[in-house]
């Protein structure tokens, strides 16, 4: 398991600064996101993108955007200092909050989600790598519980092909979670949150979606998330 209580990459040495440039333009794709952030406006202050450069953190910076939510955590690579520097010198609140695009999440986690929408601060930006999968599945808590949306209405906004979300790969566990809900609801007169917290199994939800997923490669060569 990596350490991260130190930076493994010294961003003023040229040398290492070159290798997370590296890592950012073609490790992680960054040549793909060049001109397209992937932005999508959630109301109330809040958007959705993709992974962001140093120089698009700037534009946000002039946009006014105070927070910045990254989806993916921390992570050794260059890509993920870069966007902390650059956060740090436009004076931007860079949070990480770990979620997953091919996988469920705990009852904690979504609490977690929950409260955070109402501690950060205003314009805000929570972004993943491409902008489609976990910045999806964030975007419907958002607006669930942020906004006051609900779960159906907040899943065919924000899961959608039209974001780059692609239900028909592993991604689909997201969409599988949220309308596990909805059908449970159809019988039953259930909060979203107090079905998470009584009646959601995270395991069982997920052996359930693997035991009728039937896969598709190309979604899952692509990795797009």
């Amino acid at each position: 398991m990596t350490d991260l209580s130190d930076q493994p990459l010294d961003l003023n040495n040229p040398r290492d600064r070159k290798q997370a440039r590296r890592d950012l333009v073609w490790g992680d794709h960054g040549f793909l996101r060049t001109r397209f952030p992937n932005r999508h406006d959630l109301g109330g202050g809040m958007c959705r993108e993709n992974q962001p450069s140093p120089e698009r953190i700037a534009l946000l910076a002039e946009e006014g955007i105070k927070t910045i939510l990254n989806l993916r955590g921390p992570s050794p690579k260059g890509f993920y200092w870069l966007e902390k520097e650059a956060c740090e010198k436009h004076g931007i609140a860079l949070i990480n909050f770990r979620v997953y695009s091919r996988d469920v999440h705990t009852v904690e986690k979504i609490r977690d989600a929950r409260d955070l929408f109402e501690k950060i601060e205003y314009p805000a930006m929570m972004h993943c790598k491409s902008g489609a999968d976990r910045t999806g599945f964030m975007g419907v808590l958002y607006r669930h519980f942020h906004m006051g949306d609900t779960i159906a209405q907040a899943v065919d906004s924000e899961l959608t092909l039209k974001k780059l979300h692609v239900k028909q790969g592993k991604t689909g566990m997201l969409d599988f979670f949220f309308n596990d809900y909805l059908k449970y609801a159809e019988d039953h007169d259930i909060t979203f949150m107090d079905w998470v917290e009584t009646i959601y199994d995270p395991a069982d939800v997920k052996a359930r979606f693997m035991d009728h997923w039937t896969g598709n490669p190309i979604s899952e060569l692509l990795r797009r998330e």
